[in-house]
């Protein structure tokens, strides 16, 4: 018999490479409130009674709990749907979690950080921004406090799902160049970690067999920016010689972006490095194998 997971918020760019790494070895049911694909059934999470109800009838052995709202611009201006989707709900998890004696997943993030050191290991106080920050390490704080047998997993920039569900930096780049622009406005001013969301769902896998429950960074290997990353897939693409990447500070894009993001956003694994768990690869492996497996003609 298989073991049986349940899949909340799975209709995004990171539900798809749960869903790869999973459906083979799990059985899953796999749920969203944007139903996208023929593997998803509708739900939303925030309706604290269907939820419940819709996990109960599966008798899962373990609750992910995946959605999130992860626009900070949506965040800031729609303060109450983002501690609804990104608090509350998680609470809902919680409470369900522990009503049927499971393990829970959430999913949190390297924004809940101030940026004021140029690298955050697991045990650094988070210190949120915004709206976004602040409603997702609530969640954090509410899994400690309230969950014995959790895995709270944090992602960097997140990569993966390709053009049909990637909304994320690699997409609205990729988006430009398909658009026909020759040159990249691309920030120099903000430093991070990306994230591949199949090595990412992969370590997930990894820290359920053993069993570790706990708090954990989970982000590609390699420390970097916005614009070493876009010299990347530029590079990839073959496109050097073709596209000029600008070099821009943050205010060249304030008025799309005017959510405060901390300067630097850049995690190191360290529990999983100590653990000897860390299966991340390094970034640049990631975005290769990513630009290979989801972009093949796009720019034709």
């Amino acid at each position: 018999m298989k073991k049986k997971i349940y899949i909340a918020g799975c209709g995004g760019m990171l539900g798809e490479g749960f869903y790869k790494v999973f459906k083979e070895e799990f059985d899953l049911k796999c749920t969203d409130k944007d139903v996208n694909d023929t593997w998803l059934s509708f739900l939303d999470f925030r309706d604290f009674e269907a939820y419940k109800k819709d996990v109960f009838d599966f008798k899962p052995d373990y609750l992910f709990h995946l959605g999130a709202h992860t626009s900070l611009e949506y965040c800031d201006t729609n303060i109450d749907d983002a501690y609804l989707t990104n608090t509350i709900a998680v609470e809902n998890a919680v409470h369900i979690s522990n009503a049927l004696n499971i393990p829970l997943l959430y999913i949190s993030t390297a924004g809940i950080f101030d940026g004021t050191k140029d690298t955050f290991d697991d045990w650094d106080i988070p210190n949120p921004l915004g709206h976004y920050a602040r409603s997702k390490w609530a969640g954090e704080v509410y899994v400690q406090q309230n969950k014995t047998q959790h895995l709270i997993c944090r992602a960097g920039w997140m990569m993966g799902g390709g053009p049909k569900k990637d909304k994320k930096f690699i997409q609205k780049l990729m988006q430009q160049l398909k658009d026909g622009k020759k040159e990249l406005f691309v920030v120099n001013d903000k430093l991070g970690t990306p994230t591949l969301t199949y090595d990412f769902a992969r370590n997930v896998k990894l820290l359920l067999q053993n069993e570790v429950w706990g708090l954990y960074n989970m982000v590609c290997g390699g420390i970097t920016g916005r614009l070493e990353v876009a010299t990347e897939l530029v590079k990839l693409l073959g496109k050097e010689n073709e596209i000029k990447i600008t070099p821009v500070d943050s205010d060249f894009w304030a008025k799309e972006y005017f959510s405060q993001r901390p300067p630097s956003e850049r995690l190191i694994n360290k529990k999983l490095d100590l653990r000897q768990l860390n299966s991340m690869r390094d970034w640049k492996i990631c975005l290769e194998e990513y630009i290979q497996d989801y972009y093949q003609g796009y720019l034709d």
